[in-house]
């Protein structure tokens, strides 16, 4: 394949783990072992095809192995911390409707939040709903009665 065959691929595979899948970081491996592979080819090393393959599934595989867990403990598993104080039992519209347990955005304060229903009965759309709690950057609501 040439090289800038492999560039499209390392393109398509990061822009899918962007917008497609939920940073899982597995094709962010793979779209990086192909650019690696097409860097090699536009430096001129001109390698079989069988070769081309073989460099993208042994980079892929052991970069996947060395650094994911890493990679995806940075992104994934902070918790937020916000600076501002917020106060328990402001109201919030939720857009849609919305189940027990169930999480949606909503607008607070002229940011994006996630409001996650705390309550037994599910908030209909457009309705307000009171911050019973705030956990990390998740506002708990709940029904306004």
């Amino acid at each position: 394949m040439p090289w800038w065959g492999w560039m499209v691929v390392a393109a398509l595979a990061l822009a899918i783990e962007m917008f497609v899948f939920d940073a899982q970081f597995y094709l962010v491996f793979f779209g990086i072992s192909a650019a690696v592979v097409g860097l090699l080819g536009l430096s001129g090393l001109n390698l079989p095809d069988w070769a081309q393959w073989l460099a993208l599934s042994v980079l892929a595989v052991a970069t996947m192995v060395t650094f994911r867990k890493r990679a995806y403990e940075l992104v994934r598993l902070r918790t937020g911390h916000v600076e501002e104080r917020l106060t328990v039992g402001d109201r919030v519209t939720v857009p849609v409707r919305l189940e027990p347990s169930q999480t949606c955005r909503v607008d607070y304060r002229g940011s994006s939040w996630t409001a996650r229903n705390v309550d037994e009965r599910p908030i209909e759309a457009g309705r307000e709903a009171v911050i019973a709690r705030i956990d990390g950057l998740v506002l708990l609501v709940r029904a306004v009665a």
